[in-house]
């Protein structure tokens, strides 16, 4: 079996945690290929590596001294090299890289976290260091050329049968360092499965798996011990952010597994990611439950618009003219509701009625308050009946007023507005009635 084993910043924040990701790789000799990501946070109070080279960035951009910002950032690599005897030379590159400082560009800057973390980690592991620059290939839009990593990884590969590389960077065609999105080195660690056509991707954190719903609202909520790639993009758009939701994409054709997993408990289940899960296995009714606050809904009026062409449109222009994406469309004869994010529309939320009012006359328009989302998400929900029912019987017995519904055409999933002092309510007594 071929794993690709990627570790987030969390693993890597400390010699402790390094030497925690040594035994996990030393358990099991198919875990040959290591994605690293930039050293986070030991404490709720440290800062990440990369948020203290963006503030490097910043500092430079306004003409303040970054000095003390990059002896935070040397400090913290130096005491991993330290405390764990490694020969690696990172002193003389930290010194290069300071000199470079003023000439670098942000993705160069950023990069860096990653780059100097799996540098350490390479070294205590007794593992190749292979640049992440010399492997995955960018497109100047950031998307992934699959066809050139892959040809770069079999020269790697002619010298390397084991290497750790970098996460959340690549290069672009001409030779450009290119950073991705944060949370990126979870697409580094797919794109690594992707090309070298791994059996699985084991995606190490700071918690063991996905969880039914927010332990924040709920108490000790039950573990998902499986999930399909579908469920997974739903519960994430909606904020489970155990997983970057687009690490789903370089894999998902591919039907390579991905299993996450906690560095902190390696001997826990974690929750396994599949494309396709057996209809023999039934498993609960409910996957996860996920919300989000912040959304408003446009609620426009206009008698007969079933009847007329270019209502709906007309309105949805306006807002593509803002650059605004719609979360949801639900809509009935006489009237629809635009659900956006209320922090795409805050600036020129007036103007966009305005507009709207022009292009389509409706015979109301009005934004009530901010509303909630709340996601409830299985794919075993479409089989059964009163699955509905359920949901809003949940709801009502909990006396939460439900201001939108929208459903997919997927059916894994029932999306509720409501208001957004009733969220934390809503999501504890669906996660109550569904967990029965």
């Amino acid at each position: 079996m071929l794993k690709i084993t990627k570790f987030g910043g969390s693993s890597c924040a400390s010699a402790e945690q390094f030497r925690k990701v040594k035994a996990i790789i030393e358990a099991d000799p198919s875990r040959r290929f290591v994605v690293i990501s930039a050293a986070g946070r030991k404490t709720p109070k440290d800062n990440k590596l990369t948020d203290l080279l963006y503030l490097c960035r910043a500092h430079i951009e306004y003409h303040v001294d970054c000095q003390p910002v990059f002896d935070l950032i040397k400090g913290r690599l130096l005491e991993i090299k330290n405390e764990l005897g490694l020969d690696t030379p990172i002193e003389e590159e930290l010194s290069r890289f300071r000199e470079a400082l003023p000439d670098l560009t942000i993705d160069d800057i950023a990069s860096r976290g990653e780059y100097f973390t799996s540098r350490l980690m390479a070294d205590f592991l007794g593992f190749p260091f292979v640049d992440a620059k010399d492997v995955v290939a960018m497109e100047f839009d950031g998307t992934f050329n699959f066809e050139k990593t892959t040809e770069n990884l079999k020269g790697v590969l002619q010298k390397n049968s084991r290497f750790v590389m970098p996460g959340f960077y690549g290069t672009t065609p001409d030779g450009k360092i290119k950073v991705m999105t944060r949370g990126g080195s979870d697409i580094s660690g797919s794109i690594l499965a992707r090309c070298l056509k791994a059996d699985l991707y084991e995606n190490w954190t700071d918690v063991s798996g996905f969880l039914m719903a927010d332990p924040r609202i709920v108490p000790n909520p039950k573990n998902i011990e499986k999930i399909t790639y579908a469920e997974l993009r739903e519960l994430s758009y909606m904020g489970a952010s155990v997983l970057h939701e687009d690490a789903i994409f370089p894999i998902r054709e591919y039907n390579i597994p991905i299993h996450v997993l906690n560095t902190n408990r390696p001997r826990d289940p974690g929750t396994l990611v599949l494309d396709k899960i057996s209809d023999r296995d039934t498993g609960p009714l409910v996957t996860g439950i996920a919300g989000k606050k912040g959304f408003l809904s446009i609620e426009i009026v206009k008698r007969n618009m079933s009847t007329m062409v270019g209502i709906v449109s007309g309105a949805l222009d306006v807002l593509n003219k803002y650059g605004v994406s719609i979360e949801h469309l639900p809509s009935g004869i006489d009237s629809f509701n635009v659900v956006v994010n209320k922090k795409d529309v805050e600036h020129n939320l007036y103007e966009i009625l305005s507009e709207i009012k022009q292009a389509i006359a409706p015979d109301s328009i009005r934004v009530p308050e901010p509303i909630a989302l709340i996601a409830v998400v299985g794919r075993n929900m479409n089989a059964r009946v009163g699955s509905s029912a359920k949901l809003f019987g949940a709801l009502a017995e909990a006396n939460v007023n439900i201001r939108m519904i929208s459903q997919g055409s997927s059916e894994i999933d029932i999306i509720v507005g409501v208001s957004q002092q009733d969220f934390s309510k809503a999501v504890q007594a669906l996660y109550n009635t569904f967990t029965k």
